[in-house]
């Protein structure tokens, strides 16, 4: 089976292709794309690997599902296309952001640069259908999405995980600590931001560490 996937993503993953599950996962997604309204686009479900090749991965980002709003989704965790509206959990990133690094408040919501730049933003589920959130979960994206955190995780080191709120830092947490950093806190959701998001500081944590082992930091 031929999956559109950057080709150091398809070599480190092709036994996962291979794999029953993954079979079943591709009938069921291509079968959502024919009958419904599917975010994001077919040609950016893979966009965060493509984006971010695998032996150029800094930063890990993990988040939950694809936006399910009409133009948001992109492929990319957290991410919104360019003239949409930041969601509430991005604008609490952006004011983190600023706190953390005293730079001024993005205004784009589109995360690709960072994804240019290492930060693979990695959603545990790729695909969701229109204004239906979870609805794609329970298909086997999960096993996929473990399956990119192992290899990460046992293949690469100096890594750094950040893991936002209780969802990933359960996916996140067979991750080597004495190999990789992991930065957890709770989600930057509004119903949790002021629980430990804010004040957490991920994005200057996560450049010392880089600089710490001789890598180029993220310009956030």
């Amino acid at each position: 089976m031929t999956v559109k996937i950057e080709k150091s993503w398809s070599d480190v993953l092709a036994d996962e292709f291979a794999k029953p599950y993954f079979e079943q996962l591709t009938q069921f997604v291509r079968n959502e794309y024919r009958t419904s309204q599917i975010f994001p686009p077919g040609k950016q479900i893979f966009a965060a690997f493509d984006a971010t090749p695998f032996n150029d991965v800094k930063v890990v980002i993990i988040g939950q599902d694809p936006y399910h709003g009409d133009r948001q989704a992109n492929g990319l965790c957290f991410s919104v296309n360019e003239g949409i509206e930041c969601p509430p959990s991005l604008i609490n990133i952006f004011k983190e952001l600023s706190d953390d690094l005293g730079v001024a408040m993005r205004t784009s919501g589109d995360l690709s640069d960072w994804a240019r730049q290492g930060v693979l933003l990695l959603n545990s589920t790729l695909t969701v259908k229109a204004h239906c959130a979870g609805s794609h979960q329970g298909h086997g994206w999960e096993t996929f999405t473990d399956a990119v955190i192992n290899r990460l995780a046992n293949m690469r080191n100096h890594l750094v995980f950040i893991l936002w709120g209780s969802y990933a830092i359960r996916k996140g947490a067979f991750i080597d600590r004495s190999r990789h950093l992991v930065i957890t806190s709770p989600h930057p959701s509004p119903l949790s931001a002021y629980r430990g998001f804010f004040g957490s500081r991920p994005f200057s944590t996560a450049n010392a560490y880089l600089e710490s082992n001789g890598i180029k930091p993220i310009n956030w």
